[in-house]
C-alpha cells in the first residue's frame, strides 16, 4: 500500500491549486493590511491632533483629537467583544509525506528545532495533489534520528491553508504501518507553497508608518503655526531669510532714507537681536550711522538721515537698546486700554536735552495710545487711550 507517481496531469493539478489557494490567502492578507494601516494612520493623526492642540492652545483641534481616539479605542473594544458564535476548530487532515530534507540547530532544551522540506500527499479523497512545503518544529533530541531524507513521516495540514503542517510524532498504529509500507514520489518544486502574507516583523513595520505617517499629516496641516510659534517663543541664532523692499534717496541736502521689509520663517522685528541686525544694515547701505529718525514697525524699519545737521540733533544708530524696544512694545499693548491691538510703531527722535527719545504707539479699535520713554528704554510717560498725546 503506498502512495506513487506524479504524472504530468497530477502535476498541472497540484499546481492549479496552489496559484488558487495563494490568490485567496493574497486577497486576505490585502484587505488585513487595508485596514489595519487605515486604523493605524488614524490612531497617530488624533495622537497628533492632541499634541497640536496642546501646543497651540486650540480646544477645537484638541477636542477632535482626543475624541477620535476614544472612537478608536470605543471601536476596537466593542469589536474586541462582540460574540463571534461559537469557535470552529481548523479543519485538519492526516496524510503521509515525503521527507525532502531536513535541517536542525542546537537547542538548550530536549526540544530542538528542525527546518523540514517535505513532499505532502493528501488522501485522494481529499481532492488535493502533493505539494510541497516548508516549515518549523521542535522534535524531541531522542526522535531525531527517525526522521531522515527521504524517509516517510505522518503528518497533518490544513486544507484551507496548507502551509500549516505539523510531524505527528506519535502516530497511530495504522498510521504508522502504512507509513513504513508507503513510498512517495518527489513533487516538483513549483508546488511549494508558503503563507502569501507579511511575517510579524512586516506587520509592526506597517503599523509603524502607518501611524507616523498619520501624525505627519497633522503636523504638516499645522506647520505654519507651530514653527513660527516656536521662532517667535525662543531666541533663534538662525536668522530668516530677508527679502528687502527697500528705498533709498540721497538729496542735493544730503538727506537720505532708507527702509526694508523682511520676510521669512519668522517675520517679526521683535525676534530678539532683529532690529539691531536690521538697523546695521540700513546704515551699512546708507553709508551713515548718525541719523535723525528711526521708524520700526512689525515687518519694516525704516532710517531717514541728514548730513547737514549738527551732531546735537543727531544719534547714532548702534547707542539705542533695541533689545529693550520688545518689552517696551509688550508694555504698551497691555497696559494702556487697548484690547486688542491692531498695530504698533517704534519712532525714535533725538531730543538735544536728554538724548534719543523713544515713543511706541499702537492702535486698536478703541483708538490710539502710546508711551515714551529715554535713551535707556525707561519709561518717562504713558498715553492711554482717550488721554491727548503730547507732540
Amino acid at each position: 500500500m503506498g502512495t506513487t507517481g506524479q504524472g504530468p496531469a497530477a502535476q498541472d493539478a497540484a499546481e492549479a491549486d496552489g496559484l488558487a489557494v495563494r490568490g485567496r490567502s493574497t486577497a486576505k492578507a490585502i484587505f488585513s493590511g487595508l485596514r489595519l494601516t487605515f486604523t493605524s494612520g488614524a490612531v497617530g493623526a488624533a495622537v497628533a491632533a492632541l499634541v497640536v492642540g496642546v501646543i497651540l492652545e486650540r480646544v477645537p483641534v484638541f477636542l477632535s483629537g482626543g475624541g477620535a481616539l476614544l472612537l478608536l479605542i470605543l471601536i476596537g473594544f466593542i469589536t474586541g467583544r462582540r460574540p463571534s458564535g461559537p469557535a470552529e476548530p481548523p479543519v485538519t487532515r492526516t496524510a503521509l509525506a515525503r521527507i525532502e530534507d531536513l535541517r536542525a540547530t542546537s537547542g538548550e532544551s530536549a526540544d530542538v528545532p528542525v527546518t523540514f522540506w517535505l513532499t505532502v500527499a493528501p488522501e485522494p479523497e481529499d481532492g488535493r495533489s502533493a505539494y510541497r512545503v516548508k516549515f518549523d518544529q521542535h522534535i524531541n533530541l531522542v526522535d531525531i534520528p527517525a526522521y531522515r531524507p527521504r524517509g516517510i513521516a505522518v503528518v497533518e495540514y490544513r486544507p484551507a491553508e496548507p502551509w500549516e503542517v505539523r510531524i505527528v510524532t506519535r502516530p497511530t498504529p495504522e498510521w504508522s504501518r502504512r507509513a513504513e509500507e508507503a513510498e512517495i514520489d518527489s513533487a516538483p518544486a513549483s508546488t511549494l507553497v508558503e503563507n502569501p502574507g507579511p511575517s510579524e516583523g512586516a506587520w509592526c513595520v506597517l503599523v509603524l508608518v502607518a501611524f507616523l505617517a498619520g501624525a505627519a499629516l497633522v503636523v504638516l496641516l499645522f506647520r505654519g503655526e507651530l514653527f513660527t510659534r516656536e521662532d517667535d517663543a525662543a531666541p533663534s541664532s538662525k536668522q530668516p531669510s530677508v527679502t528687502s523692499s527697500a528705498s533709498a534717496s540721497v538729496s542735493v541736502s544730503r538727506r537720505f532714507t532708507t527702509s526694508t521689509t523682511v520676510s521669512g520663517p519668522s517675520t517679526s522685528l521683535l525676534v530678539l537681536g532683529r532690529m539691531r541686525e536690521t538697523a546695521t544694515k540700513l546704515a551699512h547701505r546708507a553709508d551713515a550711522s548718525d541719523v535723525t529718525a528711526i521708524s520700526i514697525q512689525e515687518r519694516r524699519m525704516e532710517i531717514r538721515g541728514d548730513l547737514a545737521r549738527p551732531p546735537a540733533e543727531t544719534f547714532h544708530v548702534q547707542m539705542l537698546p533695541y533689545e529693550l524696544f520688545p518689552a517696551l512694545v509688550r508694555e504698551a499693548r497691555t497696559t494702556l486700554g487697548v484690547r486688542a491691538p491692531k498695530s504698533w510703531r517704534i519712532d525714535v527722535t533725538p531730543d538735544p536735552g536728554t538724548g534719543p527719545r523713544i515713543r511706541v504707539t499702537v492702535t486698536g479699535e478703541e483708538g490710539t495710545a502710546h508711551l515714551d520713554a529715554d535713551a535707556t528704554a525707561r519709561i518717562v510717560d504713558r498715553r492711554p487711550v482717550g488721554e491727548g498725546g503730547r507732540g
